[in-house]
């Protein structure tokens, strides 16, 4: 069996686990989440305050979608019980941030503004007028929209300048060398 998909998903209390027609459905503290199993050979048993996911098939793609379904539903449970929060440094001369209302306004070295509003169930916060917090109960919508904010102004090699993750180090090279 697949070491992920085999270990158990503990429950913490307050999260309630469904699984009906195929859908798994998390219910919690911060919210709802919901996902359809698309694979009909992996099947999910809810006992009491533990979650397992097993599989009807030795297949490759069975044992992958295992192990991957398993994850999905963990995800899904942290996600309702503690939520998920990528942050955002901005870094460049005249480069900042600036909260209105729900949407993000980001100065980014662009001759216009560019305005940054947040999907449904994605939370945009700005610590500092350089560094923004995204927050949601989805893993996968929260790191996406994150990747999207990113890709407004991605870093550069020389001196570091744009949009890149809090724990992100950017690789940065040496430029040019005067003549002599």
């Amino acid at each position: 069996m697949s070491r992920i998909g085999r270990a158990p998903i503990k429950l913490a209390a307050g999260v309630g686990v469904e699984f009906k027609d195929r859908v798994v459905t998390v219910k919690g503290p911060m919210g709802t989440l919901s996902r359809k199993i698309e694979n009909d050979k992996i099947n999910v048993e809810v006992s009491g305050d533990t979650v397992h996911v097993t599989r009807m098939s030795e297949e490759k793609s069975v044992k992958a979608a295992h192990g991957l379904y398993r994850a999905l539903i963990q995800n899904m449970v942290t996600g309702v019980e503690k939520g998920y929060t990528k942050n955002l440094i901005i870094n460049g001369v005249g480069y900042k941030a600036v909260q209105q209302g729900e949407k993000v306004v980001l100065s980014v070295g662009y001759s216009h503004t560019v305005d940054v509003v947040p999907p449904a169930g994605i939370k945009l916060e700005v610590v500092s007028a350089t560094e923004i917090s995204v927050k949601g109960i989805d893993k996968e919508l929260v790191g996406q929209f994150a990747a999207d904010i990113k890709s407004i102004r991605k870093p550069e090699p020389y001196h570091g300048y744009g949009i890149r993750y809090k724990d992100e180090t950017i690789l940065r090279k040496e430029g040019k060398t005067a003549g002599k």
